[in-house]
């Protein structure tokens, strides 16, 4: 499935702050959660809705409405930067969350927590913010995947080139939602430029 990178003058605006080494871990919340909120709507510009048959104070008329579930699983502890805007959006919404930790010298993540809700027949969004190596990525879709999920997507704020190939190999017919794709990683696997640790970031950590 398609790269899709987020084209809008806002997301352009709060990655340059988001970027900005200054910003005070406050002012990053803030940040986050906008350009979250326009991936959020990005990545499901495709639900599928039905029809239903309403009345307004004037007349009936048929109008439309979401005809799947929507699972959101944001992937710990960085994730749940991203969360709040689908909740605040989406009127059913359920929320799972994987607990993956990358190991900073081998830079392999390991599972250490799983909840999630049923997933057959909804829409699964996995939400990281760095998509660097590709391997929570990879082994969180793995998971929902082993869960029941069938239409999944995943939504990251920086994304690397590796990371993305990463994903696309393991999961090709998944889509991927990213704020932009930077160069490259640095020999600590960070990305570049990047933003440094969103998780650290995020909660002045």
């Amino acid at each position: 499935m398609p790269l899709h990178v987020l084209q809008h003058p806002l997301a352009q605006h709060v990655l340059t702050h988001l970027r900005d080494k200054t910003t005070k871990p406050v002012l990053f919340r803030t940040l986050s959660y906008q350009i979250s909120l326009l991936l959020a709507l990005e990545a499901t510009r495709d639900l599928a809705t039905v029809e239903k048959e309403i009345e307004t104070p004037l007349e009936k008329m048929k109008g439309r409405v979401l005809a799947k579930p929507l699972v959101v699983v944001p992937i710990l502890r960085a994730g749940l930067g991203m969360l709040q805007p689908f909740p605040d959006v989406f009127p059913d919404v359920s929320v799972g969350y994987v607990g993956l930790e990358r190991d900073h010298q081998t830079a392999i993540a390991r599972s250490y927590y799983c909840k999630l809700p049923p997933l057959a027949g909804a829409r699964v969004l996995v939400v990281d913010p760095m998509l660097a190596t590709g391997g929570s990525a990879a082994q969180a879709l793995t998971l929902v995947k082993a869960q029941g999920a069938t239409e999944v997507g995943f939504i990251c704020i920086v994304a690397a080139p590796e990371g993305v190939d990463t994903v696309q190999q393991a999961h090709p017919e998944v889509p991927i939602h990213a704020g932009v794709v930077d160069r490259t990683l640095n020999d600590r696997k960070y990305i570049l430029p990047g933003l440094g640790d969103f998780g650290d970031r995020l909660y002045g950590t």
